[in-house]
Protein backbone atom coordinates (compact mmCIF):
# COMPACT_ATOMS: atom_id res chain seq x y z
CA UNK A 1 0.00 0.00 0.00
CA UNK A 2 1.71 3.55 -0.64
CA UNK A 3 1.33 5.97 2.25
CA UNK A 4 -1.14 8.81 0.88
CA UNK A 5 0.26 11.26 3.53
CA UNK A 6 4.05 10.38 2.34
CA UNK A 7 5.38 12.99 0.36
CA UNK A 8 6.72 10.25 -2.31
CA UNK A 9 3.40 8.94 -2.36
CA UNK A 10 1.41 9.28 -5.37
CA UNK A 11 -1.42 11.15 -3.70
CA UNK A 12 -4.71 12.07 -6.00
CA UNK A 13 -5.72 15.23 -7.62
CA UNK A 14 -8.40 15.46 -4.76
CA UNK A 15 -6.54 15.31 -1.87
CA UNK A 16 -3.94 17.82 0.00
CA UNK A 17 -1.23 19.44 -1.61
CA UNK A 18 -3.04 18.69 -5.14
CA UNK A 19 0.03 20.82 -7.24
CA UNK A 20 2.93 18.81 -5.70
CA UNK A 21 0.89 15.25 -6.76
CA UNK A 22 0.81 16.20 -10.13
CA UNK A 23 4.54 16.99 -9.92
CA UNK A 24 5.44 14.03 -8.66
CA UNK A 25 3.40 12.58 -11.07
CA UNK A 26 5.01 13.76 -13.96
CA UNK A 27 8.76 13.26 -12.22
CA UNK A 28 8.06 10.00 -11.08
CA UNK A 29 11.22 7.67 -12.11
CA UNK A 30 11.04 4.29 -13.13
CA UNK A 31 14.45 2.26 -11.14
CA UNK A 32 17.17 0.94 -13.33
CA UNK A 33 17.18 -2.18 -11.57
CA UNK A 34 13.71 -2.50 -11.99
CA UNK A 35 14.50 -1.95 -16.31
CA UNK A 36 16.75 -4.24 -16.18
CA UNK A 37 14.73 -6.96 -13.96
CA UNK A 38 12.33 -6.87 -16.46
CA UNK A 39 14.35 -8.05 -18.94
CA UNK A 40 16.11 -10.83 -17.09
CA UNK A 41 12.47 -11.80 -15.78
CA UNK A 42 10.82 -12.41 -18.97
CA UNK A 43 13.56 -14.84 -20.08
CA UNK A 44 11.21 -17.62 -22.01
CA UNK A 45 8.10 -15.42 -22.24
CA UNK A 46 9.03 -12.23 -23.36
CA UNK A 47 11.31 -10.88 -26.57
CA UNK A 48 13.73 -13.84 -27.52
CA UNK A 49 17.61 -13.22 -27.02
CA UNK A 50 19.00 -13.91 -30.72
CA UNK A 51 21.33 -11.36 -31.52
CA UNK A 52 24.75 -11.19 -31.06
CA UNK A 53 27.39 -8.38 -32.33
CA UNK A 54 27.18 -8.32 -36.64
CA UNK A 55 23.05 -8.72 -36.41
CA UNK A 56 22.68 -5.54 -34.31
CA UNK A 57 25.65 -4.19 -36.32
CA UNK A 58 23.26 -5.29 -39.33
CA UNK A 59 20.54 -3.16 -37.66
CA UNK A 60 22.37 -0.13 -37.30
CA UNK A 61 23.71 -0.13 -40.64
CA UNK A 62 20.69 -1.25 -41.83
CA UNK A 63 18.39 1.69 -40.47
CA UNK A 64 20.90 4.11 -40.85
CA UNK A 65 22.33 3.50 -44.66
CA UNK A 66 19.62 4.55 -46.55
CA UNK A 67 17.03 7.11 -47.88
CA UNK A 68 19.42 10.00 -46.39
CA UNK A 69 22.07 9.28 -49.04
CA UNK A 70 19.69 7.21 -51.54
CA UNK A 71 16.89 10.11 -52.48
CA UNK A 72 17.66 12.58 -49.54
CA UNK A 73 20.95 13.93 -51.05
CA UNK A 74 19.34 14.66 -54.30
CA UNK A 75 16.88 17.40 -51.99
CA UNK A 76 19.95 18.77 -49.99
CA UNK A 77 22.44 19.79 -52.64
CA UNK A 78 20.18 22.43 -53.75
CA UNK A 79 20.13 23.62 -50.08
CA UNK A 80 23.54 23.81 -49.63
CA UNK A 81 25.74 23.64 -52.77
CA UNK A 82 28.91 21.72 -52.88
CA UNK A 83 29.31 22.31 -49.11
CA UNK A 84 26.54 19.22 -48.55
CA UNK A 85 29.90 17.08 -47.62
CA UNK A 86 29.85 19.49 -44.95
CA UNK A 87 26.50 18.91 -43.92
CA UNK A 88 26.64 15.23 -43.90
CA UNK A 89 30.28 15.76 -41.54
CA UNK A 90 28.10 18.46 -39.31
CA UNK A 91 25.16 15.95 -39.07
CA UNK A 92 27.69 13.10 -38.85
CA UNK A 93 29.58 15.17 -35.19
CA UNK A 94 26.17 15.55 -34.03
CA UNK A 95 25.39 12.09 -34.33
CA UNK A 96 28.78 10.78 -32.96
CA UNK A 97 28.74 12.81 -29.69
CA UNK A 98 24.74 11.15 -29.24
CA UNK A 99 26.14 7.87 -30.26
CA UNK A 100 28.51 7.78 -27.79
CA UNK A 101 25.56 9.02 -25.13
CA UNK A 102 23.39 5.78 -26.44
CA UNK A 103 26.19 3.44 -26.30
CA UNK A 104 26.99 4.31 -22.14
CA UNK A 105 23.43 4.56 -21.46
CA UNK A 106 22.56 0.90 -23.97
CA UNK A 107 25.28 -0.42 -21.76
CA UNK A 108 23.73 0.10 -18.37
CA UNK A 109 20.09 -0.28 -19.49
CA UNK A 110 19.89 -2.75 -21.58
CA UNK A 111 15.88 -2.02 -22.15
CA UNK A 112 13.66 -2.34 -25.45
CA UNK A 113 12.64 1.27 -25.03
CA UNK A 114 16.11 2.97 -25.80
CA UNK A 115 16.13 6.84 -25.51
CA UNK A 116 11.98 5.95 -24.18
CA UNK A 117 13.46 3.89 -21.40
CA UNK A 118 16.51 6.17 -19.97
CA UNK A 119 14.84 9.06 -19.94
CA UNK A 120 12.16 7.23 -17.72
CA UNK A 121 15.03 5.88 -15.47
CA UNK A 122 16.65 9.61 -15.31
CA UNK A 123 14.28 12.60 -15.60
CA UNK A 124 10.93 11.31 -14.74
CA UNK A 125 7.54 10.10 -16.76
CA UNK A 126 6.37 12.57 -18.31
CA UNK A 127 9.95 13.91 -19.99
CA UNK A 128 9.77 9.82 -20.77
CA UNK A 129 6.04 10.28 -22.71
CA UNK A 130 7.58 13.29 -24.90
CA UNK A 131 10.51 11.33 -25.53
CA UNK A 132 8.64 8.27 -26.43
CA UNK A 133 6.22 10.16 -28.47
CA UNK A 134 8.75 11.61 -30.66
CA UNK A 135 10.36 8.67 -30.96
CA UNK A 136 6.76 7.15 -32.49
CA UNK A 137 7.06 10.50 -34.74
CA UNK A 138 10.76 9.49 -35.80
CA UNK A 139 10.39 6.30 -36.81
CA UNK A 140 6.87 5.90 -37.97
CA UNK A 141 7.28 8.97 -40.10
CA UNK A 142 10.66 7.79 -41.17
CA UNK A 143 9.27 4.23 -42.68
CA UNK A 144 6.84 5.75 -44.46
CA UNK A 145 9.85 8.48 -45.65
CA UNK A 146 12.02 5.40 -46.82
CA UNK A 147 8.73 4.01 -47.98
CA UNK A 148 8.07 6.85 -50.61
CA UNK A 149 12.26 6.55 -51.41
CA UNK A 150 11.84 3.27 -52.50
CA UNK A 151 9.16 4.23 -54.63
CA UNK A 152 11.10 6.51 -56.53
CA UNK A 153 13.74 3.53 -57.09
CA UNK A 154 11.39 0.97 -57.95
CA UNK A 155 10.18 3.38 -60.63
CA UNK A 156 13.43 3.96 -61.96
CA UNK A 157 14.24 0.19 -62.11
CA UNK A 158 11.37 -0.25 -64.07
CA UNK A 159 11.90 3.17 -66.73
CA UNK A 160 15.51 1.65 -67.24
CA UNK A 161 15.14 -1.82 -67.78
CA UNK A 162 11.98 -1.41 -69.73
CA UNK A 163 11.36 2.41 -71.16
CA UNK A 164 8.06 2.16 -69.05
CA UNK A 165 6.81 4.39 -65.77
CA UNK A 166 4.32 3.78 -63.21
CA UNK A 167 1.11 6.15 -63.43
CA UNK A 168 1.85 8.94 -61.90
CA UNK A 169 -1.51 8.88 -59.88
CA UNK A 170 -0.03 5.68 -58.12
CA UNK A 171 3.67 7.31 -57.40
CA UNK A 172 2.37 10.00 -55.16
CA UNK A 173 -0.15 10.77 -52.66
CA UNK A 174 -3.11 13.13 -53.03
CA UNK A 175 -0.52 16.26 -51.44
CA UNK A 176 1.50 16.04 -54.67
CA UNK A 177 -0.92 15.30 -57.25
CA UNK A 178 -2.00 11.94 -57.49
CA UNK A 179 -3.94 9.46 -55.87
CA UNK A 180 -1.98 6.83 -53.52
CA UNK A 181 1.90 6.51 -53.44
CA UNK A 182 1.14 2.59 -54.29
CA UNK A 183 5.04 1.12 -53.92
CA UNK A 184 5.29 3.32 -50.28
CA UNK A 185 2.54 1.36 -49.15
CA UNK A 186 3.72 -1.94 -50.59
CA UNK A 187 7.01 -2.05 -49.10
CA UNK A 188 5.63 -1.48 -45.40
CA UNK A 189 3.51 -4.41 -46.07
CA UNK A 190 6.09 -6.35 -47.40
CA UNK A 191 8.30 -5.22 -44.23
CA UNK A 192 5.60 -6.40 -41.70
CA UNK A 193 4.93 -9.89 -43.43
CA UNK A 194 8.73 -10.26 -42.37
CA UNK A 195 8.83 -9.12 -39.13
CA UNK A 196 5.82 -11.15 -38.27
CA UNK A 197 8.16 -14.34 -39.84
CA UNK A 198 10.01 -13.81 -36.04
CA UNK A 199 13.42 -11.98 -35.33
CA UNK A 200 15.71 -14.64 -36.16
CA UNK A 201 13.97 -14.72 -40.11
CA UNK A 202 13.80 -11.01 -40.09
CA UNK A 203 17.57 -10.06 -39.16
CA UNK A 204 18.90 -12.61 -41.77
CA UNK A 205 16.82 -11.05 -44.69
CA UNK A 206 18.55 -7.51 -43.33
CA UNK A 207 21.94 -8.85 -43.22
CA UNK A 208 21.59 -9.68 -46.89
CA UNK A 209 20.47 -6.63 -48.12
CA UNK A 210 22.96 -4.54 -45.71
CA UNK A 211 25.77 -6.38 -47.58
CA UNK A 212 24.23 -5.65 -51.28
CA UNK A 213 23.19 -2.08 -49.61
CA UNK A 214 27.59 -1.39 -49.10
CA UNK A 215 28.29 -3.13 -52.25
CA UNK A 216 25.73 -0.58 -54.41
CA UNK A 217 27.59 2.42 -52.66
CA UNK A 218 30.88 1.48 -53.01
CA UNK A 219 30.37 0.40 -56.97
CA UNK A 220 29.12 4.03 -56.59
CA UNK A 221 31.94 5.56 -55.21
CA UNK A 222 34.36 3.54 -57.29
CA UNK A 223 32.78 4.56 -60.61
CA UNK A 224 31.58 8.00 -60.03
CA UNK A 225 35.20 8.99 -58.34
CA UNK A 226 36.05 8.44 -62.32
CA UNK A 227 34.60 11.80 -63.13
CA UNK A 228 35.22 14.32 -60.37
CA UNK A 229 36.40 17.75 -61.95
CA UNK A 230 38.04 20.18 -59.28
CA UNK A 231 35.36 22.93 -60.91
CA UNK A 232 32.09 21.28 -59.53
CA UNK A 233 33.20 22.23 -56.31
CA UNK A 234 33.05 25.96 -56.89
CA UNK A 235 31.39 28.09 -55.48
CA UNK A 236 31.90 25.69 -52.24
CA UNK A 237 29.20 27.26 -50.36
CA UNK A 238 27.01 29.30 -52.59
CA UNK A 239 24.12 29.69 -49.80
CA UNK A 240 26.45 30.21 -46.66
CA UNK A 241 26.76 28.46 -43.30
CA UNK A 242 22.72 28.89 -42.99
CA UNK A 243 22.39 26.24 -46.15
CA UNK A 244 25.37 23.97 -44.63
CA UNK A 245 23.28 23.81 -41.21
CA UNK A 246 19.74 23.34 -42.99
CA UNK A 247 21.03 21.01 -45.19
CA UNK A 248 22.20 19.48 -42.24
CA UNK A 249 19.34 19.55 -40.28
CA UNK A 250 17.36 17.63 -42.83
CA UNK A 251 20.25 14.93 -43.40
CA UNK A 252 20.26 14.03 -39.44
CA UNK A 253 17.07 12.13 -40.60
CA UNK A 254 19.99 9.96 -42.22
CA UNK A 255 21.65 9.05 -38.93
CA UNK A 256 18.64 7.53 -36.96
CA UNK A 257 19.81 4.10 -36.86
CA UNK A 258 21.98 3.65 -34.21
CA UNK A 259 19.07 4.07 -32.16
CA UNK A 260 17.63 1.11 -33.45
CA UNK A 261 20.54 -1.24 -32.19
CA UNK A 262 19.32 -0.28 -28.08
CA UNK A 263 15.79 -1.21 -29.06
CA UNK A 264 16.96 -4.45 -29.86
CA UNK A 265 18.40 -4.68 -26.49
CA UNK A 266 16.05 -7.63 -25.10
CA UNK A 267 17.19 -9.58 -28.16
CA UNK A 268 20.74 -9.46 -27.84
CA UNK A 269 22.75 -12.36 -25.93
CA UNK A 270 24.70 -9.82 -24.20
CA UNK A 271 23.48 -6.43 -24.76
CA UNK A 272 25.95 -4.88 -21.94
CA UNK A 273 29.30 -5.76 -24.04
CA UNK A 274 27.80 -6.10 -27.52
CA UNK A 275 25.38 -2.77 -27.78
CA UNK A 276 28.21 -0.03 -27.48
CA UNK A 277 30.00 -1.74 -30.06
CA UNK A 278 27.61 -2.06 -32.86
CA UNK A 279 26.32 1.49 -32.07
CA UNK A 280 29.66 2.83 -32.30
CA UNK A 281 30.88 0.13 -35.06
CA UNK A 282 27.71 1.45 -37.25
CA UNK A 283 28.46 4.67 -36.48
CA UNK A 284 31.89 5.49 -37.90
CA UNK A 285 31.06 3.26 -40.49
CA UNK A 286 28.19 4.89 -42.11
CA UNK A 287 29.70 8.27 -41.55
CA UNK A 288 32.71 7.35 -44.27
CA UNK A 289 29.93 6.10 -46.50
CA UNK A 290 28.24 9.10 -46.64
CA UNK A 291 31.16 11.35 -46.75
CA UNK A 292 32.77 9.82 -49.41
CA UNK A 293 29.09 8.96 -51.82
CA UNK A 294 28.62 13.09 -51.09
CA UNK A 295 32.06 13.69 -51.93
CA UNK A 296 31.94 11.37 -55.27
CA UNK A 297 28.45 12.56 -56.55
CA UNK A 298 28.84 16.87 -56.10
CA UNK A 299 32.24 16.22 -57.53
CA UNK A 300 30.84 14.40 -60.56
CA UNK A 301 28.19 16.12 -61.29
CA UNK A 302 27.73 19.94 -60.99
CA UNK A 303 25.76 20.96 -57.82
CA UNK A 304 23.73 23.47 -60.36
CA UNK A 305 21.78 19.62 -61.60
CA UNK A 306 20.60 19.04 -58.78
CA UNK A 307 18.66 21.88 -58.50
CA UNK A 308 14.79 20.04 -59.74
CA UNK A 309 15.58 17.63 -56.40
CA UNK A 310 14.76 14.68 -58.42
CA UNK A 311 18.46 13.22 -59.26
CA UNK A 312 19.32 10.01 -58.11
CA UNK A 313 22.90 8.31 -57.66
CA UNK A 314 21.51 6.31 -60.55
CA UNK A 315 21.05 8.95 -63.05
CA UNK A 316 24.56 10.32 -62.18
CA UNK A 317 26.08 6.82 -63.15
CA UNK A 318 24.35 7.07 -66.38
CA UNK A 319 25.88 10.40 -67.00
CA UNK A 320 29.31 9.41 -65.96
CA UNK A 321 29.60 6.05 -68.11
CA UNK A 322 27.30 7.00 -70.79
CA UNK A 323 25.27 3.49 -70.11
CA UNK A 324 22.11 2.63 -68.45
CA UNK A 325 23.83 -1.03 -67.17
CA UNK A 326 25.35 0.40 -63.98
CA UNK A 327 22.63 2.64 -63.04
CA UNK A 328 20.30 -0.43 -63.55
CA UNK A 329 22.67 -2.94 -60.94
CA UNK A 330 22.30 0.93 -58.68
CA UNK A 331 18.82 1.13 -58.76
CA UNK A 332 18.16 -2.98 -58.30
CA UNK A 333 20.35 -2.83 -55.49
CA UNK A 334 18.80 0.70 -54.07
CA UNK A 335 15.54 -0.93 -53.89
CA UNK A 336 16.75 -3.58 -51.95
CA UNK A 337 19.02 -1.21 -49.62
CA UNK A 338 15.79 0.61 -48.91
CA UNK A 339 13.99 -2.55 -47.99
CA UNK A 340 16.32 -3.05 -45.12
CA UNK A 341 15.74 0.38 -43.89
CA UNK A 342 12.12 -0.02 -43.96
CA UNK A 343 12.53 -3.09 -42.06
CA UNK A 344 14.45 -2.48 -39.18
CA UNK A 345 13.21 1.05 -38.56
CA UNK A 346 9.35 -0.38 -38.55
CA UNK A 347 11.03 -2.90 -35.87
CA UNK A 348 12.40 -0.35 -33.92
CA UNK A 349 8.93 1.70 -33.53
CA UNK A 350 6.94 -1.91 -32.78
CA UNK A 351 10.11 -2.44 -29.80
CA UNK A 352 9.35 1.45 -28.45
CA UNK A 353 5.81 0.85 -28.29
CA UNK A 354 6.07 -2.34 -26.56
CA UNK A 355 7.99 -0.25 -24.08
CA UNK A 356 5.89 2.14 -23.52
CA UNK A 357 2.67 -0.56 -23.29
CA UNK A 358 4.82 -2.91 -20.84
CA UNK A 359 4.09 0.87 -18.89
CA UNK A 360 1.23 0.59 -19.29
CA UNK A 361 1.31 4.20 -21.40
CA UNK A 362 -0.40 2.90 -24.17
CA UNK A 363 -2.47 0.10 -24.42
CA UNK A 364 -1.78 -3.41 -23.20
CA UNK A 365 -2.17 -4.77 -26.81
CA UNK A 366 1.51 -3.29 -28.17
CA UNK A 367 3.07 -5.50 -25.59
CA UNK A 368 1.52 -9.13 -26.67
CA UNK A 369 3.30 -11.82 -27.37
CA UNK A 370 2.76 -14.79 -29.68
CA UNK A 371 4.28 -17.97 -29.96
CA UNK A 372 7.92 -16.46 -31.37
CA UNK A 373 7.86 -14.07 -29.16
CA UNK A 374 6.84 -11.42 -31.25
CA UNK A 375 4.76 -8.32 -30.74
CA UNK A 376 1.89 -9.33 -33.74
CA UNK A 377 -0.71 -7.03 -32.55
CA UNK A 378 1.86 -3.88 -32.38
CA UNK A 379 3.34 -5.03 -35.55
CA UNK A 380 -0.05 -5.17 -37.21
CA UNK A 381 -1.16 -1.90 -35.87
CA UNK A 382 1.73 0.03 -36.39
CA UNK A 383 2.57 -1.35 -40.21
CA UNK A 384 -0.81 -0.98 -41.34
CA UNK A 385 -0.45 2.77 -39.81
CA UNK A 386 2.51 3.80 -40.99
CA UNK A 387 1.89 2.19 -44.73
CA UNK A 388 -1.28 4.37 -44.74
CA UNK A 389 0.94 7.41 -43.93
CA UNK A 390 3.54 6.78 -46.73
CA UNK A 391 0.85 6.18 -49.21
CA UNK A 392 -0.61 9.64 -48.50
CA UNK A 393 2.31 11.94 -47.54
CA UNK A 394 4.86 13.11 -49.86
CA UNK A 395 8.78 12.72 -48.78
CA UNK A 396 10.07 16.28 -47.82
CA UNK A 397 7.90 17.10 -45.19
CA UNK A 398 8.19 13.64 -43.72
CA UNK A 399 12.26 13.44 -43.90
CA UNK A 400 12.03 16.88 -41.83
CA UNK A 401 9.95 15.92 -39.29
CA UNK A 402 11.41 13.02 -38.72
CA UNK A 403 14.48 14.79 -38.22
CA UNK A 404 13.55 17.31 -35.22
CA UNK A 405 11.77 14.27 -33.51
CA UNK A 406 15.04 12.46 -33.79
CA UNK A 407 17.15 15.93 -32.41
CA UNK A 408 14.78 16.20 -29.74
CA UNK A 409 15.18 12.58 -28.37
CA UNK A 410 19.25 12.34 -29.03
CA UNK A 411 19.07 15.50 -26.69
CA UNK A 412 17.38 14.10 -24.16
CA UNK A 413 19.88 10.74 -24.47
CA UNK A 414 22.82 13.34 -23.02
CA UNK A 415 20.88 14.45 -20.64
CA UNK A 416 20.60 11.41 -18.84
CA UNK A 417 24.21 10.67 -19.30
CA UNK A 418 24.95 14.03 -17.21
CA UNK A 419 22.22 13.00 -14.48
CA UNK A 420 23.23 8.85 -14.17
CA UNK A 421 27.05 10.11 -13.96
CA UNK A 422 25.83 12.54 -10.81
CA UNK A 423 23.42 10.25 -9.44
CA UNK A 424 24.29 6.81 -9.91
CA UNK A 425 28.15 6.95 -10.53
CA UNK A 426 28.52 3.38 -8.63
CA UNK A 427 26.35 1.48 -11.63
CA UNK A 428 28.64 -0.59 -14.12
CA UNK A 429 29.46 0.91 -17.61
CA UNK A 430 30.53 -1.63 -20.27
CA UNK A 431 31.34 2.16 -22.20
CA UNK A 432 32.10 5.29 -20.72
CA UNK A 433 31.34 8.92 -23.08
CA UNK A 434 34.65 10.10 -23.05
CA UNK A 435 35.60 14.00 -21.84
CA UNK A 436 31.97 14.20 -19.69
CA UNK A 437 30.30 16.08 -19.13
CA UNK A 438 32.02 18.68 -21.84
CA UNK A 439 31.14 15.70 -24.34
CA UNK A 440 27.49 14.59 -23.45
CA UNK A 441 26.97 19.33 -22.96
CA UNK A 442 28.02 18.99 -26.66
CA UNK A 443 25.81 17.02 -27.75
CA UNK A 444 22.57 18.50 -26.23
CA UNK A 445 24.20 22.22 -28.04
CA UNK A 446 24.48 20.54 -31.33
CA UNK A 447 21.20 18.73 -31.36
CA UNK A 448 20.02 21.81 -30.42
CA UNK A 449 21.77 24.04 -33.24
CA UNK A 450 20.16 22.12 -35.75
CA UNK A 451 16.88 21.69 -34.54
CA UNK A 452 16.88 25.45 -34.79
CA UNK A 453 18.11 25.33 -38.10
CA UNK A 454 14.99 24.00 -39.40
CA UNK A 455 12.30 26.35 -40.72
CA UNK A 456 9.36 27.63 -38.70
CA UNK A 457 6.98 25.37 -40.73
CA UNK A 458 8.81 22.18 -39.52
CA UNK A 459 8.39 23.62 -35.69
CA UNK A 460 5.07 24.31 -36.39
CA UNK A 461 4.13 20.71 -36.99
CA UNK A 462 6.49 19.39 -34.45
CA UNK A 463 5.29 21.81 -31.72
CA UNK A 464 1.60 20.55 -33.01
CA UNK A 465 2.72 16.82 -32.89
CA UNK A 466 3.46 17.44 -29.13
CA UNK A 467 0.39 19.41 -28.36
CA UNK A 468 -1.46 15.76 -29.30
CA UNK A 469 0.78 13.77 -27.57
CA UNK A 470 0.28 15.67 -23.99
CA UNK A 471 -3.39 15.50 -24.57
CA UNK A 472 -3.14 11.64 -25.18
CA UNK A 473 -0.69 11.56 -21.97
CA UNK A 474 -3.05 13.51 -19.58
CA UNK A 475 -5.72 11.98 -21.02
CA UNK A 476 -4.87 8.41 -20.77
CA UNK A 477 -1.24 7.58 -20.35
CA UNK A 478 -0.74 9.54 -16.90
CA UNK A 479 -3.71 7.74 -15.37
CA UNK A 480 -2.95 3.99 -16.39
CA UNK A 481 0.77 4.09 -16.12
CA UNK A 482 2.18 1.08 -13.64
CA UNK A 483 4.05 3.63 -11.33
CA UNK A 484 0.23 5.31 -10.93
CA UNK A 485 -0.55 2.53 -7.95
CA UNK A 486 3.40 2.62 -6.82
CA UNK A 487 5.40 5.01 -4.44
CA UNK A 488 7.46 7.53 -6.09
CA UNK A 489 11.01 8.73 -5.56
CA UNK A 490 12.14 11.85 -4.86
CA UNK A 491 13.77 13.19 -7.93
CA UNK A 492 16.44 15.08 -5.99
CA UNK A 493 17.50 11.36 -4.13
CA UNK A 494 21.01 10.23 -5.11
CA UNK A 495 19.17 6.69 -6.72
CA UNK A 496 17.57 6.33 -9.81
Amino acid sequence: MVDQKSPAGNRGPGGPGGAPALKERLTRRKPIERLIAETEDSEGTGLQRHMGFWQLSMIGIGATLGTGIFVVLGEAVPVAGPAVILSFVLAGITALFSALAYAEMAGMIPASGSAYSYSYATIGEFMAWVCGWCLMLTYGVSVAAVGVGWGEYVNELLRLTTGMSLPSAVLAGPLEGGLVNLPAAVVVVLAMFALLAGVRESSRANAVMVAVKVAILVMFVVIAITAVQDGNFAPFMPMGMAGVSAAGATLFFSYIGFDSVSTASEEARNPQRDLPRAIMFAMILVTAIYCLVAFTAVGALDWTGFVDGETTLAGILTEVTGTPVWAVIFAAGAVLALASVVLVVLYSQTRILYAMSRDGLVPRAFSTLDAKGTPRTNTLITSLLIAVLAALVPLGPLADATAIGTLFAFALVNVAVLVLRRTRSDLPRAFRVPGSPVTPVLGVLACAYLMFSMPLSVWAAFLVWLAVGMAIYFGYSMRRSALEAEPTEPVSGARS
